[in-house]
């Protein structure tokens, strides 16, 4: 996307923000705690970069692609715009249920919030 001059800011996660390496994800399985919602799991671990960084695991039970598309951009707007619900330094895989879709972002960020204030992560 040019700017052309405008000074518009990308707003999306950069690439240090996401976890993409099945041994990232392998790691967060094995040794992360859990935290489930009615409509979500999150599986969250720390890590050594010290920055947080997510991952989804959606289920083709969830619904057919459009659907799993959607429920990644709506956990993947959530985190981005509320970081400071989640724990620093930690490494966060969400994997949902069909029933996220019904949520908008700030009612799934006021969840996360309480959900994440009731825990803290292991160190």
């Amino acid at each position: 996307m040019a700017s052309y001059g405008l000074g518009l800011k990308r707003e999306g996660l950069s690439r240090a923000e996401r976890l993409s390496r099945k041994r990232d994800f392998e790691r967060v399985f094995r040794e992360g705690r859990r935290l489930d919602l009615p409509y979500l799991r999150v599986v969250y671990a720390p890590n050594a970069c010290g920055r947080r960084r997510i991952g989804f695991a959606v289920s083709k039970r969830v619904g057919k692609a459009v659907v799993r598309n959607r429920i990644k951009r709506l956990l993947r707007e959530t985190f981005r715009r509320n970081k400071e619900i989640f724990p620093p330094g930690c490494d966060f895989i969400f994997i949902p249920r069909p029933e996220v879709v019904r949520l908008s972002p700030q009612e799934l960020a006021r969840d996360l919030a309480e959900a994440f204030q009731k825990c803290s992560p292991r160190r």
